[in-house]
Formats: structure tokens, sequence, C-alpha cells
């Protein structure tokens, strides 16, 4: 089980590890591509961010997954995944990722979701001390996939 003691400096490596990989995705090339359904889907995955950033607002906007103060957001895109900032990074990333399909660029998916899904794990354990309302919405949200994940 993840203490919460730990879980701020797992979580700045998870956020090295995301930033890491779509450097790496973007110095090869391969964080973009010119299908229309890769860049449909990176369109839709940049109206997220938006949508998820204007509905969180500036209050965090930091390396660490400490919680700010303003209380739990569960309106927007929250109301239908915890993690709409997170999902849309995978959501930009994947498609290119899988366009450019090569053993590295594959391996800095994995590596760019792994730093999601830690950063997640993070946030949350931290969340549930500071907001304990968090463990209900969590059991009526998924993570990144209404009704699946």
């Amino acid at each position: 089980m993840l203490q919460p003691k730990h879980a701020n400096v797992l979580s700045v490596v998870g956020y090295g590890l995301i930033v890491s990989a779509m450097l790496g995705l973007a110095l090869l090339r391969a964080l973009l591509d010119w299908s229309p359904l890769v860049i449909g889907i990176q369109g839709l995955a940049v109206g997220l961010m938006i949508w998820g950033r204007l509905t969180f607002g500036l209050r965090s906007f930091n390396p660490t997954a400490s919680p700010t103060p303003g209380g739990l957001v569960t309106t927007g895109p929250y109301r239908f995944i915890r993690h709409p900032l997170y999902t849309s990074i995978c959501l930009f990333a994947w498609p290119a990722v899988l366009a450019n399909a090569g053993l590295l660029t594959l391996a800095l998916g994995v590596v760019m979701t792994a730093g999601a899904l830690l950063r997640m794990r993070c946030e949350e354990v931290l969340l549930v001390r500071v907001y304990p309302e968090y463990v209900a919405y969590a059991a009526r949200t998924k993570r990144m996939i209404p009704g699946v994940f």
C-alpha cells in the first residue's frame, strides 16, 4: 500500500516519467502524425485538457501531487472521470505512438503511461487525506475511461 509520506516524492517521479517520455517522443518526431484519425483523436485530447483545466482552474500547476485548497472538483469532465488531465495526455500521445510504432516509441508510450498511472495513484492517496469525500467520489467514477477503468 502506498503511504502518504512517499506519495509526493513518487508523484514527482511520475511527473518526470511523463515529461521525459513526451520529450523523447517529440525528439523522435513521433508525437504527431498527419493521419486524420490521429489528428482527430489528438484534437479531442486537447479539448479534454482545456475542459479539465478550465474546470479545475489554476489552483495547482506543479510537479507534486499535493492537493490544493478549494474543495474537491467533481464537475465538468471530473463528473465522468477522476483524472481528465492525465487521460488527455495519454489520449494525445498513444495515437501518434501507434502511428509511428517502433520499439523505442512504444517503450516511451509505456513509460509515459506508467508515469501517469503512478501520478494518479499518488494523487488519490493524498486526496483522501485532505478530502475524505474522495472515497465516495472514486467509488462512482473511473480513473480514465467512464464505466471501464
